[in-house]
């Protein structure tokens, strides 16, 4: 028994036009849905600022000490070197201002390490625990 007339049987095929509306419709759905992320900005309140409280800046006594080892304080040559001499003059160039001084030390490069430890010395004889060294920055090469 046959069935089959004697014309051949077409194989199937997939119609790709219905198949591409589909995914177009597809396609304009997710695009119209979809949430992009947003950067949010981050709400900061800044404290407010009393500017008519200023802080009165501390006296600062300039101590220079030189290569061979003599000490100035506030372009005042001392004649001794003495640890008590420096001290008795940094106590008066500190009385002579309001509140805590700071002692800079500027020191020369070439400077014994002595007369330097001799002026800390002498700063904490003197009741001037505030110190800092002054530096001299080296300078930038220039760009090519």
């Amino acid at each position: 028994m046959r069935f089959q007339d004697g014309s051949r049987r077409d194989e199937p095929e997939i119609n790709l036009i219905p198949f591409i509306d589909i995914l177009l419709v597809i396609l304009i759905f997710l695009v119209l849905t979809t949430t992009y992320s947003r950067f949010t900005e981050l709400q900061v309140t800044l404290p407010n600022a009393d500017s008519q409280t200023l802080q009165p800046r501390p006296r600062e006594i300039v101590v220079a000490i030189a290569a061979d080892g003599r000490v100035v304080i506030d372009r005042q040559p001392l004649a001794e070197r003495s640890v008590a001499e420096i001290a008795r003059r940094l106590a008066q160039a500190a009385a002579g201002g309001s509140g805590e001084s700071v002692v800079i030390i500027s020191a020369d490069a070439s400077a014994s390490h002595q007369s330097v430890i001799d002026v800390l010395d002498a700063a904490r004889r003197a009741g001037l625990p505030r110190l800092t060294f002054a530096a001299q920055g080296n300078p930038v090469p220039a760009a090519r």
